[in-house]
């Protein structure tokens, strides 16, 4: 089962997997640390998920103590194989400082997405991308290489391999009223929007300001749905910090807030007639 995730997901489960198996041991995290020989805290920064890439051999220690099959040792050391594969943002860590957002991105099965303020970085265009880049105060060699880390997170939706996962952008008529760059390059934003929403796993949906006040109008929300039982999970951003909301009770309470934002929005042929119409009379 362990092959339907790839690197992120499957160090998140391992994780998740490890902690299960201790408190199903009965040993508190100290307790294994201990008869491990290892330092105290290293159960709980593995169990946190707070790793770059698991070692084999302590994985293999761990699963010596705890009472599991042969069919789960297998899969368990299967996970752990697959966490240990270096994916591309690695490369990128001045721009994914401590983010695991690209792999979420990369292993969910459907993403649903909603900013009040601007585009979505999968749907953003590359001169939308430098212009809200140059907004911030990064020199222009990091501008350059998150602009190229932002394009390679969009290939995951050209994936034409069936392994594109569903993607549901709530976008709002605020986000394209900034004036950018040219009248040509801002209507080509709008004419990619277009282009998107015509695709079969693609849903895009629009928040008119004549439609008034709809639910969310200060929030910004990523939700990653991924394959099989591994559960959901919630991320919130703004320019200060990040946050990964995991626990089961917040994730579906943040889902229902997604599903108003989502049924205030026009629905997918709307939004696209909506865009059209928009793009001819940008000024």
């Amino acid at each position: 089962m362990s092959q339907i995730y790839g690197a992120t997901v499957a160090k998140r489960r391992l994780a998740r997997r490890l902690a299960e198996l201790r408190v199903a041991n009965g040993y508190t995290a100290n307790q294994v640390c201990d008869k491990l020989n290892w330092g105290r805290g290293k159960v709980g920064r593995f169990e946190a998920n707070v790793w770059k890439r698991p070692e084999l051999s302590d994985i293999r220690d761990l699963l010596r103590i705890y009472e599991i099959s042969d069919r789960e040792r297998e899969e368990l050391e299967e996970l752990a194989t697959l966490a240990r594969d270096r994916a591309w943002w690695r490369d990128y860590s001045d721009v994914f400082v401590d983010s695991e957002y690209p792999g979420y991105e990369a292993d969910a099965a459907r993403i649903c997405l909603y900013m009040p303020l601007i585009l979505p970085g999968l749907l953003q265009t590359p001169a939308y991308i430098d212009a809200q880049m140059r907004v911030g105060s990064q020199p222009a060699t990091w501008r350059d290489r998150a602009l190229r880390a932002r394009l390679r997170r969009q290939e995951v939706v050209d994936r034409s391999d069936n392994s594109a996962p569903e993607l549901v952008a709530v976008i709002t008529e605020a986000s394209l009223m900034y004036r950018w760059g040219t009248q040509v390059l801002r209507r080509e934003q709008v004419e990619h929007l277009v282009e998107m929403g015509r695709r079969d796993h693609v849903e895009l949906r629009m928040l008119r300001f004549e439609d008034g006040p709809h639910p969310g109008m200060s929030s910004l929300i990523s939700i990653f749905d991924f394959p099989g039982d591994e559960p959901s999970m919630v991320y919130l951003e703004n320019d200060a910090a990040e946050e990964e909301v995991t626990d089961p009770g917040k994730v579906e309470e943040y889902a229902k807030i997604f599903d108003r934002i989502r049924d205030a929005a026009l629905d997918a042929p709307a939004t696209t007639a909506h865009l059209k119409k928009f793009a001819e009379t940008l000024e």
